[in-house]
């Protein structure tokens, strides 16, 4: 089963055909990054016009790497939540009047479902179930996927999410926009021990996470050394904030894990691209005999392909959606 799939939440306008679920024919993403650096972040109204620029020849370009053309596909899909809402009703719009001109299959797909998806493409033996840690800047979840359509929260961010923190911590420090890449690439010269940072925790609820005050705590400390005259080292200071971030993350992770007795780990989102993340979880699995699973790093962010494999079995489960479907900034994954 060919899918041809539309990935717009954000400032990524994707597409995608997806066989099967896992195997990829083609893959095409245009990125709005050097545009929105200007800004130091994303400006919606900014990103959703470009979408509507790119968008025809986005699709276009998927189905011809595909070697197909619109007759050789079986269903469309695209993503309608959660996102920037402008950004995704260029989408949404898009795929439902591909929909009623052809006549094909529609199937609505959740970007996080879809980001967790993306681990079906690189590893072909993973199935449900399994816990997975979806880590973006805007999500920090950890998932306990039972099955390819039926998901629980087990822990969530209360305020920041874990890329939001190290994209706004990097911006203090000075990089460019997407600053959480810019952070990584510096750590990895750094002493994580050189600056002594919080490590929050929610009272009776040991599964969540919280990144405001670590984040505020760096903020804070480049402020008073500023303040002073005093010069910080980026390298040192980047290495003990994603320390942090990462003790944090895979902490609570590994504690679900521990409780829940699940041994299938499984990591998502734009933060699975973090260097110390992937090393530090591939190393807990290794020494508890567990398995542990990412995405390739060229669909970490967001990307056509990882809608168009959770798509698959949001079709074998009969979801799918009716001329009617509209776009939703915010919604549960469950």
């Amino acid at each position: 089963m060919k899918i041809l799939a539309i990935e717009s939440s954000c400032d990524e306008t994707a597409a995608a055909v997806v066989e099967d679920g896992r195997r990829i024919l083609s893959s095409v993403v245009a990125s709005q990054v050097e545009e929105h650096k200007l800004y130091g972040g994303v400006v919606p109204e900014i990103a959703s016009r470009r979408h509507c620029e790119a968008i025809n020849g986005v699709v276009k370009k998927a189905l011809e790497d595909a070697g197909t053309d619109l007759q050789g596909i079986d269903a469309l899909a695209v993503t309608y939540a959660p996102g920037l809402i402008g950004a995704l009703l260029v989408g949404v719009n898009f795929a439902k009047g591909l929909s009623l001109s052809t006549g094909l299959p529609l199937i609505p797909v959740h970007h996080l479902r879809s980001h967790i998806a993306s681990n079906y493409l690189g590893h072909p033996d993973l199935e449900p179930p399994f816990l997975c840690l979806v880590v973006s800047g805007g999500h920090s979840h950890i998932v306990e996927v039972k099955d390819y359509t039926c998901m629980k929260i087990i822990g969530k961010t209360r305020d920041d999410a874990a890329g939001e923190a190290f994209d706004k911590a990097a911006r203090t420090m000075g990089m460019p926009y997407p600053g959480g890449i810019h952070l990584d690439k510096i750590a990895e010269s750094g002493n994580p021990l050189a600056f002594v940072l919080p490590h929050p925790k929610v009272e009776g609820a040991p599964y969540d996470f919280s990144f405001s005050g670590l984040k505020t705590a760096v903020i804070n400390l480049i402020h008073n050394a500023s303040q002073k005259g005093e010069t910080l080292s980026a390298a040192d200071l980047s290495a003990s904030f994603r320390k942090a971030v990462v003790d944090s993350l895979t902490g609570n992770f590994l504690r679900a894990a521990q409780d829940l007795g699940i041994r299938q780990l499984v990591l998502a989102g734009g933060v699975s691209a973090n260097s110390l993340l992937r090393r530090r979880m591939e190393e807990e699995c290794r020494q508890r005999g567990w398995q542990c699973y990412a995405p390739p790093l060229s669909l970490c962010g967001d990307n056509g392909a990882m809608v168009g494999a959770q798509a698959y079995y949001e079709y074998l489960a009969g979801n799918l959606a009716s001329t009617d479907l509209n776009a939703r900034a915010t919604m549960s994954i469950e």
